[in-house]
């Protein structure tokens, strides 16, 4: 069976404890896909710690570059790590789980072979994902500057600091005012994201192809500030009250010591995600799944 694609990036989860093993399921993937009549490339880092020599390793923009699909191997934050990088290039990923819950790696490691032989023959699920994108600007005497700038597959937190007290922000979708609370901090998820730290907030999962935001309070000093979904069409912005060392993290990019009157921007991203699934796959059979929705059934 010949396959639609030519040449695939391989990026892997790696820390101390497992550069071994990794090394060897990546080994073993790579010839799996040469096997397959693919060219195959690493992704820099994957390679550099991982010390796998045999083939080319590509930094992400050279992947999305040269590369017609990504074969992404961990959980679903090494995929976070990486799909953000791919997403302006449109490049194809395909996640196979190494970790616990595996929202959006959805090919177990031990059926990898049997799932990716048809994808690669061109038998599989395509979906967009939607993601965040935004900055936070600070009054500099009477010019307003972005100090930082970032990309959210999942969300967008502000959080307090380290202090015991809570952080006071108010909320705009646009220029009208959706919120002024006091809290730990604030969560702002796409699709995507309400399936991970904004559901433990108590937030609704949204269905990947809604047009939607949700806006989940954390421990908030109200109990009436509650979850809400907002349209992704406008433009979010926090702006801190009150609250000292206050920090915000966009997926894993993090900005600490917010000061009083910064804004945080949160909009939609003009970039997609672009996932490959394999044939048959459901988003409601993963909810199933991973949420363990099935137990007691019959």
């Amino acid at each position: 069976m010949a396959s639609r694609f030519k040449h695939a990036a391989l990026v892997g989860k790696y820390n101390a404890s497992n550069v071994s093993s990794m090394r060897g399921v990546l080994d073993e993937i790579a010839r799996f896909l040469i096997a397959q009549g693919l060219e195959v490339s690493l992704e820099r880092e994957t390679a550099l710690n991982t010390g796998i020599t045999d083939h080319g390793a590509l930094t992400p923009a050279e992947i999305g570059q040269r590369c017609d699909i990504a074969v992404v191997v961990g959980g679903d934050g090494t995929m976070l790590g990486i799909a953000r990088q791919l997403a302006r290039f449109g490049t194809p990923l395909v996640g196979i789980n190494q970790g616990r819950l595996g929202f959006i790696t959805d090919v177990a490691m031990d059926q990898y072979a049997q799932a990716l032989t048809p994808m690669l023959a061109g038998e599989y699920v395509e979906e967009r994902r939607t993601m965040l994108e935004g900055g936070v600007w600070r009054e500099n005497g009477d010019i307003s500057e972005v100090i930082f700038e970032g990309y959210a597959l999942n969300d967008v937190v502000v959080s307090r600091g380290v202090s015991a007290s809570m952080v006071e922000l108010e909320v705009r979708l646009g220029a009208e005012s959706v919120t002024h609370m006091r809290a730990d901090g604030l969560i702002v998820a796409s699709p995507t994201g309400s399936t991970a730290y904004a559901l433990s907030a108590g937030g609704p999962i949204l269905h990947p192809s809604i047009a939607g935001w949700v806006l989940a309070p954390i421990a908030p000093h109200d109990l009436s500030n509650r979850p809400i979904v907002l349209p992704d069409a406008g433009e979010i912005n926090v702006h801190i009250v009150n609250g000292r060392d206050a920090s915000v993290n966009f997926d894993m990019q993090s900005l600490a010591s917010l000061m009083q009157g910064d804004r945080i921007t949160v909009r939609r991203s003009v970039h997609q995600v672009h996932f490959l699934h394999p044939h048959g796959w459901s988003y409601y059979a993963t909810l199933r799944g991973k949420l363990h929705w099935n137990r007691g059934a019959a």
